[in-house]
């Protein structure tokens, strides 16, 4: 059994779609990262960067202490689980290695970018036009290179569905709030169109959806992007 420790966000995302497409058994543990459950000790356990998500495996590997197998960060739960189920990884050494260079375009660029522009368009106090100009471009640098890419090939990876489309594809989905205009990425929206349309993805994204709020209060805003953060051991 797979437990997740997480939330509905794009890294949250990610693993939800993977467990919906592998068909593994899992169960979710919410982490309201609005509320500061990211800083409780039980969670930090497991996932020592107060970040979500995290996950549990009954039948993983052993720890030499003995205790469960537990994982953190997204993009390593994604190679876990696709390893663990040999799927959405090809096992041909060139075709692995290029399936994991875009997942860590994923996750060295594309989120953190993207997170930023969406940030300074949305969440900051004060819109700073330096850091709005800033991160819209490289948000739309990103997009072209996802562009440029998906002109060769139907997936990110080549011609198959795999773990790096899986990484990517939560972030992308508010392409609004980031600046872009997917009309003028036609290769990108159909791979975005193409994507969202599969049944797995679509249970995915709806995991834990009903328990977020729609809208971000002030405490909310304090615990994920204030001084709470900084505060805690």
């Amino acid at each position: 059994m797979i437990d997740v420790y997480s939330w509905a966000t794009p890294n949250g995302h990610k693993v939800h779609i993977l467990l919906e497409e592998t068909g593994l058994e899992y169960r979710v543990h919410p982490v309201d990262i609005g509320a500061g459950d990211q800083f409780k000790a039980e969670f930090l356990a497991i996932s020592p960067n107060n970040k979500i998500p995290a996950i549990t495996d009954s039948e993983g590997p052993r720890r030499a202490d003995g205790q469960p197998f537990s994982l953190f960060e997204s993009g390593a739960i994604l190679i876990y689980l696709a390893a663990k189920t040999g799927r959405f990884m090809p096992e041909d050494l060139a075709a692995r290695y290029d399936v994991l260079q875009w997942v860590m375009f994923q996750m060295g660029g594309l989120g953190p970018m993207l997170g930023q522009a969406h940030h300074f368009r949305i969440y900051a106090p004060e819109k700073i036009d330096y850091a709005v100009n800033r991160y819209t471009n490289e948000a739309k640098r990103l997009y072209n290179v996802m562009e440029t890419q998906l002109e060769k090939t139907e997936y990110l990876a080549g011609d198959e569905y795999t773990i790096a489309d899986i990484a990517a594809f939560p972030w992308t989905r508010s392409w609004q709030n980031q600046g872009i205009d997917l009309d003028s990425l036609p290769n990108v929206k159909r791979w975005h169109e193409a994507i969202a349309a599969r049944p797995a993805v679509k249970r995915g994204v709806e995991v834990l959806a009903n328990a977020r709020k729609p809208l971000m209060d002030d405490k909310a805003k304090e615990m994920l992007f204030g001084a709470t953060q900084y505060a805690r051991h």
